[in-house]
């Protein structure tokens, strides 16, 4: 019996109705979706320390379960199975793939992506389907989100040419953003819609631009979230190795113990 036949088979049991686990049996779609959202930011995470095996193994497996236990429900249900999900991901692959697995030549990623965009438009033509930027689930993250539409966008031919063009309308975007901002030190009302536009303009462009250079925002700012944690916990501790609190430090000593935490002076 191979890993993913044991899988199948230990799924099945749990979803027994009658000699099944009672919590297995009761769940459905709705309640399945908050553990396919957490087990998917723990594989990210896990992925974050590939040099962990074992936690990173667990993690894809927590991924997988997810998978064969929608797939479980769906064959108790007489709609489809497990083989009918691996068998459709494997000829969307083949037919995907036609510079494999045919006879088309791609000479590079890009060309491997235009491709790809192609195939995809014409499969989809049987469904509602009628732009270039549909698909792009509308429950991702803020800046993957941006990332995927702007890539869609590009792979045909709606795109700057280099860097040089997001860089520029981030510049441009921040002036609109400042203008804004301003506001609150005139007369005229400040227009919070406004504000939230232009900032909203501001980081769709700081997203193309980490897209030209071949950089996930999304792992981007989680990166500098970490680094930020990790230097504000030795702030907390420094201040609390002084026998004092933050709240009752001025801005000036917590930003002093804060350079230190940067230069990895205190940790």
């Amino acid at each position: 019996m191979t890993g993913i036949e044991r899988l199948h088979d230990i799924m099945t049991r749990l979803r027994d109705p009658r000699t099944g686990c009672p919590w297995d049996r009761e769940q459905t779609l709705e309640s399945l979706k908050p553990c396919v959202l957490e087990e998917t930011y723990e594989l990210l995470s896990a992925m974050g320390r590939p040099e962990d095996k074992a936690n990173y193994i667990e993690e894809l497996g927590d991924v997988l379960l997810q998978v064969m236990f929608q797939a479980v429900m769906a064959e108790q249900e007489g709609r489809f199975s497990f083989d009918d999900v691996a068998n459709a991901i494997s000829d969307k692959l083949v037919r995907r793939h036609p510079h494999v697995f045919g006879d088309v030549d791609a000479k590079d990623s890009a060309t491997v992506l235009r491709n790809w965009e192609q195939i995809k438009q014409i499969e989809h033509k049987k469904e509602t389907r009628h732009s270039a930027l549909d698909g792009v689930p509308p429950v991702l993250p803020g800046l993957l989100k941006a990332q995927r539409t702007q890539e869609k966008a590009a792979r045909v031919g709606f795109d700057w040419r280099d860097a040089e063009g997001p860089l520029a309308k981030i510049e441009e975007e921040l002036g609109e953003l400042k203008a804004e901002i301003a506001a609150r030190k005139s007369e005229r009302p400040v227009d919070s819609d406004r504000v939230k536009e232009e900032l909203g303009d501001l980081l769709f462009a700081v997203a193309n631009l980490a897209r030209h250079l071949k950089v996930d925002s999304e792992s981007a700012v989680e990166g500098t979230t970490e680094r930020f944690s990790t230097r504000f916990r030795a702030v907390e501790a420094a201040a609390k190795a002084q026998g004092r609190n933050l709240k009752d430090m001025t801005l000036e000593e917590m930003d002093a113990l804060w350079d230190k935490a940067k230069r990895g002076e205190i940790a």
